[in-house]
């Protein structure tokens, strides 16, 4: 094998590990608010007060509303995952190896995405339940009543994010199954994500737990800032003395909750069914 690595085989495999990365290695940067191309260690994000409409005269002044803005940091940190692939195995194995280790490595960074952003979803100080049912209708209810008393926007953009006994319940649920309430359009995420109640649900494995108890989230997707100041990006280099390659997977990012009143913890008993 030649000690240095064709382009070709380079550009294919940061474009699958920037693809598997995308499809399949985060399921909840698309959920918030998203900005990328970060330049330095942190961003702002702006938290917007409420506005209030008023009269004016004939030829008067409109009137300024006098919005509150209030910026929000979030601090961006640098992750890797790396891993050999020796130059012999590649002869011995039929496995696509440049694709496992590519699919590994996106995992591993939008496991890191989603870490993230389920760590500012858990500073999240407004809740319902106490652990003692699972996730029932009225638990569900319950986390709206809050959304809609904080005149949280029901715009399309409403998200929960459970796990997997909570979706378990909820396959349970008449309203959550049937297409005349959630309509039959599979949603961009397959089986692992629906749309009920103008919330989509989403199914994740890495929500904060306790024994049997699990917190879950309902939010708007405004609530929570998730920054990216460096995409996926790979780098491979041949080492000689160990006869293979090191492919290292990069990226820097950062999430932080923007507004409190847009998210509601959800704390569900796994012990207990929904009713």
């Amino acid at each position: 094998m030649s000690v240095s690595i064709d382009n070709v085989f380079v550009k294919q495999f940061e474009a699958d590990v920037h693809l598997a990365y995308q499809q399949m290695g985060t399921k909840l940067r698309s959920t918030v608010r998203s900005k990328s191309g970060v330049i330095g260690a942190s961003t702002t994000f702006q938290k917007v007060g409420r506005g209030m409409a008023s009269t004016k005269s004939r030829h008067g002044i409109v009137p300024v509303m006098n919005l509150n803005h209030e910026p929000v940091e979030c601090i961006l940190q640098d992750y890797y995952a790396g891993d050999w692939v020796d130059a012999l195995d590649e002869l011995k194995t039929n496995v696509d190896e440049r694709r496992v280790v590519a699919s590994a490595g996106a995992y591993a960074l939008g496991r890191k995405t989603d870490e993230l952003i389920i760590d500012a979803m858990n500073n999240a100080t407004a809740s319902v339940g106490d652990y003692s049912t699972g996730l029932s209708k009225d638990l569900i209810l319950s986390a709206l009543e809050v959304l809609n008393t904080n005149d949280v926007p029901d715009d399309g953009r409403r998200f929960a994010v459970i796990g997997v006994h909570q979706w378990n319940e909820l396959l349970t649920l008449k309203e959550f199954v049937s297409s005349e309430y959630v309509g039959d359009t599979p949603m961009t995420n397959g089986a692992d994500a629906r749309k009920w109640l103008g919330i989509t649900w989403v199914l994740h494995n890495g929500l904060p737990a306790d024994g049997a108890n699990r917190d879950c989230f309902l939010y708007h997707a405004s609530s929570i800032g998730h920054a990216c100041g460096q995409e996926v990006k790979t780098d491979i280099s041949w080492h000689g003395e160990r006869a293979a390659h090191f492919i290292s997977n990069s990226m820097s990012q950062g999430a932080v909750m923007i507004d409190e009143t847009g998210i509601v913890r959800m704390k569900c008993g796994e012990s207990a069914q929904g009713e």
